[in-house]
C-alpha cells in the first residue's frame, strides 16, 4: 500500500462510513468512543512499559490496532466537524515551533539520560 497522507486518510474514512458505517455516530458518541479506544490503548501501554502486568489472554500485540482505533474515531471527529486533519497539523507544529522553540532545550529535566 502506497504512503497515505492525512488528507487521503479523511477520504477513505469517509467513503468507509458512507457505503459500510451506514452513517456517523453523533459527535458526543464519537466522542465518548474515543476517550474508550485511548483507555484501551492506556492499559497496553500500562502493562507493557508502566508497573503492571498482562492479563491471561491480553498482550502488547494488539497496541498499533488500539493505535489505529483511535486514529479512526479521530478522523471520524474531523469530518463530521468540517476539520482539515493535515492543514490543523501543519499549524499545530508552526504554532509548536514557535512557542517552544527554546523551552525544551533549556529544560533540566529533559537534560538528563533517566526521567525521575
Amino acid at each position: 500500500m502506497p504512503d497515505l497522507t492525512i488528507k487521503q486518510a479523511q477520504q477513505q474514512v469517509d467513503e468507509w462510513i458512507q457505503t459500510i458505517g451506514v452513517r456517523y455516530f453523533s459527535e458526543l458518541t464519537n466522542m465518548a468512543v474515543l476517550t474508550e479506544e485511548v483507555g484501551e490503548l492506556a492499559r497496553i501501554m500500562a502493562r507493557k512499559y508502566g508497573d503492571q502486568s498482562f492479563k491471561t489472554g491480553e498482550s502488547a500485540e494488539t497496541m498499533a490496532d488500539e493505535m489505529a482505533d483511535v486514529l479512526w474515531v479521530l478522523i471520524c471527529l474531523a469530518n463530521q466537524t468540517g476539520v482539515d486533519l493535515e492543514e490543523a497539523f501543519r499549524k499545530n507544529i508552526e504554532k509548536k515551533t514557535l512557542r517552544d522553540r527554546k523551552r525544551h532545550k533549556d529544560n533540566p529535566k529533559l537534560n538528563n539520560e533517566h526521567p525521575k
